[in-house]
């Protein structure tokens, strides 16, 4: 009987297209509908009154002697000309890599200008019908050639905030071995604390990122997506791997494995943290000194700490605590690279939204840590661990200002 009703269904179906072909024609129809409205052009829509729709966003500057050069993007719907440059109350010849700038176009304008070290500069640019376009220059400060000595000088930049103080961090593996149980949910719960202040520092930080440069792209937005996405693929990732692993909190591979998600969060973060400090420095507003580099070293201090909370019951190697080290503190070196040399408010604001997502990813991993004997997550404990973890992270990013 079941053998007959497949034989009928298999017959009905014969004559049928294939599902995924039923899949297209719709798509086949809104494009077809789409080529037509656009060959017709657009009808009706024809005249429209007003003023054209002028914004233009600055993407990067950059600072050579005698020289001001800005990199522009068109982040209106309607085609834009910049026909004159004004500085400090002064009209100057400028040269243009595309003079008409369509939507999403950008051009580099080269600006002859004898700027003083120090000094703040107002940038505006008027367009064909007589709009301004102003751009804020802080503080004048020669742009670095990224040569080979430059991507030097951020790699060492990067060990000095990333990856030293995350491995000092991980010397605090044998005192985390030689505590109790409930005090292993304590640094457990700390581990949290800090991991939360962070998540909250990179959305905050992606936010302020975003409202710089061209906000077609998103703008704020980017972090929201950046953030979800980071979240949903490590979720799947999670779950993909929980059948090949024990529970996170029994035994020592389930350690490791939380040892390697909190690595991996951190370094996304200390990725957008390289991030910053490359554009500030580029930019003249990072100024190296060994208190930075001291106040780096105290801030990132317990991350390594986080790090290798979930080890007490393991037992890793020499080579997976520096691996565990590089992924946290290496994407730092990263970061002020990419941050120096071709920083873009739209990248950065959706790194640091996956940190971010990442992050909040791993504190769900750690919550069951620090549960105790009736199941609270949240007993008097784990909440002074938390706070604590909040507080020493506030506390030593008090001495970090880049």
């Amino acid at each position: 009987m079941e053998a007959r009703a497949a034989d009928e269904r298999s017959a009905g179906s014969s004559g049928r297209l294939p599902s995924w072909l039923l899949g297209l024609v719709p798509l086949a129809v809104i494009a077809a509908v789409a080529a037509l409205f656009a060959a017709l052009g657009a009808p009706g829509l024809e005249e429209r009154t007003g003023p054209p729709i002028e914004e233009v966003a600055v993407e990067r500057t950059v600072l050579r002697p005698g020289e001001i050069e800005l990199t522009v993007r068109n982040d209106g719907p309607d085609t834009v000309a910049i026909e004159q440059v004004v500085v400090s109350d002064s009209f100057l010849a400028f040269s243009a890599t595309d003079p008409e700038l369509g939507r999403l176009d950008s051009s580099t304008l080269t600006i002859p200008y004898p700027w003083i070290e120090g000094e703040a500069y107002e940038v505006i640019m008027l367009t064909s019908t007589g709009a301004t376009i102003a751009h804020e220059i802080p503080v004048a400060a020669e742009t670095p050639e990224a040569d080979v000595s430059f991507f030097a000088l951020m790699a060492l930049l990067g060990v000095y905030v990333g990856v030293i103080p995350i491995a000092m961090g991980m010397l605090w593996l044998p005192f985390v071995r030689s505590v109790g149980e409930v005090w292993l949910r304590v640094l457990m719960a700390f581990t949290i604390g800090l991991l939360a202040l962070l998540a909250v520092d990179a959305t905050l930080e992606g936010l302020d990122v975003s409202t710089q440069g061209t906000q077609t792209f998103g703008g704020a937005a980017l972090v929201v997506v950046g953030g979800v996405a980071a979240f949903v693929t490590l979720s799947a990732v999670d779950a993909w791997l929980r059948g090949r692993r024990e529970r996170a909190r029994e035994g020592s591979t389930g350690g490791a494995y939380l040892a390697l998600l909190i690595a991996i969060g951190i370094g996304l973060h200390n990725l957008g943290e390289g991030l910053a400090i490359g554009s500030a420095y580029a930019s003249g507003a990072l100024a190296l000194g060994a208190f930075l580099v001291i106040g780096f070293a105290l801030h990132n201090t317990t991350e390594g700490l986080a790090i290798v909370a979930p080890l007490a019951s393991a037992r890793p190697g020499v080579r997976r605590l520096l691996l565990l080290g590089l992924i946290a503190g290496a994407p730092a070196v990263l970061g002020a690279w990419i941050g120096a040399s071709a920083f873009n408010p739209s990248l950065v604001a959706l790194l640091l939204g996956v940190g971010a997502g990442a992050i909040v990813q791993v504190i769900m991993q750690l919550v069951p840590s620090i549960r105790d004997a009736t199941g609270r997550a949240l007993n008097p404990a784990s909440a002074l661990g938390v706070l604590a973890g909040m507080a020493a992270l506030y506390l030593t990013g008090l001495l970090v200002s880049v």
